[in-house]
């Protein structure tokens, strides 16, 4: 693992807001005149040294990023310890690269394509899950790393190890690196449609993994959440030409009668989330409203019975919320005044 990790990054950070505090002492003053007062030497040398360290501990990461991928580039040899150094090597990166211009600057350096190319899809889980980790950290609220992933051609790899991969690992981290691409990146969004990506999703929801389960449930809400512009009746190149309709989309591919079927499986904490994204799906959307209603499905009855089950349960006040939303939204008959009851 390359030196000066941690440390480094804690007296880096420490500089930083010393000399954010400074900054706004000095711009405290309000509409009045500074005065003018020599600084203090000691203060002087304080600034200086604090200075010097931030520049120079962005030169530090930087070549911590290199020696990283030194090892990284390293050709596979017989060496007991060298896999070892390649899981420190992912780990360290990782964490540089939450600062988002370490992520741009691994990128510049051909990390990416280095990591996607070598160990995204091979042997060993420890580097499949730790590469797949480092792309969402990468990735995560940085378009520019969202847009340099997906041109390495990364998401259909991600969706084969989300939906196959043997370990489960892996499998939960790679679906936050899948997260970290489509959410408020429609590029990203449409290739994950493209390559069939919600089908991908349902059968994680379907899964035995707990956690693996309850992200894929979570994403798929945020998704509809994230997106109710793109709500109407026509198709995607009807209403918004550059838009994606995801709730058009979503009920084109039998959605709808899918989470429904989650909801007759046996109660599970996930299920909050099942519920959510029914929500986002008929809230200001009649497909999504018709086929909830649909006889076959039974949804009236589940909710009714999942509700009694809930009441007076108070961890699961916000599930029984959204059963009571999607009762009032789908199964509500407006009484003679124009009101529902």
């Amino acid at each position: 693992m390359a030196e000066g990790g941690p440390e480094r990054n804690r007296q880096h950070s420490n500089n930083l807001q010393g000399l954010l505090r400074l900054a706004v002492e000095a711009g405290s003053v309000g509409d009045t005149a500074p005065e003018h007062h020599p600084m203090p030497e000691e203060r002087r040398q304080w600034l200086q040294d604090a200075l010097s360290d931030v520049f120079h501990g962005q030169l530090d990461e930087v070549k911590q990023l290199k020696d990283c991928l030194q090892i990284l580039n390293e050709t596979p040899g017989d060496d007991a310890g060298e896999e070892e150094r390649r899981w420190n090597a992912l780990d360290m990166v990782a964490d540089l690269c939450e600062n988002l211009d370490n992520a741009r600057d691994f990128c510049k350096l051909s990390g990416m394509r280095v990591v996607v190319d070598s160990f995204l899809e091979c042997a060993d889980a420890g580097l499949r899950w730790r590469t797949a980790h480092l792309i969402g950290t990468c990735s995560q609220n940085n378009p520019f790393v969202q847009e340099h992933v997906l041109q390495l051609g990364t998401m259909p790899k991600l969706l084969e190890m989300l939906n196959n991969d043997n370990s489960d690992l892996v499998r939960i981290k790679t679906l936050f690196a899948v997260s970290c691409l489509v959410r408020e990146q429609e590029a990203g969004l449409r290739e994950f449609i493209h390559h069939d990506g919600f089908s991908v999703l349902m059968r994680a929801m379907q899964s035995s993994v707990e956690k693996l389960k309850v992200k894929a449930a979570f994403l798929l809400q945020n998704l509809l959440i994230s997106s109710p512009e793109h709500k109407g009746e026509g198709s995607c190149t009807d209403a918004v030409p550059h838009k994606l309709n995801l709730p058009n989309v979503l009920c084109s591919m039998g959605m709808v009668q899918q989470l429904v079927a989650l909801l007759q499986t046996e109660h599970d904490p996930f299920h909050e989330h099942v519920l959510g994204a029914l929500c986002s799906l008929v809230t200001d959307f009649p497909r999504g409203v018709k086929q909830c209603q649909e006889p076959e499905l039974g949804l009236e009855d589940i909710l009714n019975e999942r509700s009694r089950m809930l009441k007076d349960q108070e961890e699961f006040q916000e599930e029984l919320e959204f059963c009571e939303q999607l009762l009032r939204a789908c199964f509500s008959q407006p009484d003679e005044s124009g009101m529902d009851r």
